[in-house]
């Protein structure tokens, strides 16, 4: 993916990508219930969220906090059972700022799954938030990527 806006060069699209040994449903599982997204997060930034969230449909929103503390309100902006989903991060109670977190997957079949993590921040303004978008790089959405890999093919 390219990112129509760039900022001083860089592309305000980052992304990374694996192929994984299991199915899209297991992988999506793990990803559509924020109470299970710490045991993957390759970046240690998620906390914990309540149990009883799992994401349906675009316009709900969940809950989590970070490890810091701070809790945020995450609004689902896509969702496709088993394929897709995205959502807008937000400090409680206020705006989306403009950034945005996706989830892609395509089933290989023979149970492996193509995994695909998307940051967007093509829509930040926030000239604070932009300094740690720009510091999120395709390596920290590996992390992910990969913790999530071994979670589900028990590595």
């Amino acid at each position: 993916m390219t990112s129509s806006s760039p900022v001083d060069g860089q592309s305000r699209i980052v992304t990374a990508s694996a192929e994984v040994a299991a199915p899209a449903a297991v992988i999506f599982e793990l990803i559509a219930d924020p109470a299970q997204q710490p045991r993957w997060d390759g970046n240690d930034n998620l906390g914990s969220a309540a149990e009883g969230q799992r994401v349906r449909a675009a316009g709900e929103v969940f809950r989590m906090t970070l490890t810091k503390g701070a809790v945020r309100e995450n609004h689902v902006t896509v969702f496709e059972e088993g394929r897709s989903i995205a959502w807008r991060p937000s400090p409680e109670g206020e705006p989306t700022p403009g950034h945005e977190w996706r989830w892609d997957l395509v089933d290989l079949g023979d149970g492996r799954t193509r995994v695909t993590h998307t940051y967007d921040w093509t829509a930040l303004e926030d000239e604070a938030r932009i300094v740690k978008a720009r510091a999120t790089t395709s390596a920290n959405l590996q992390a992910s990527v990969d913790c999530l890999a071994a979670l589900v093919e028990g590595r």
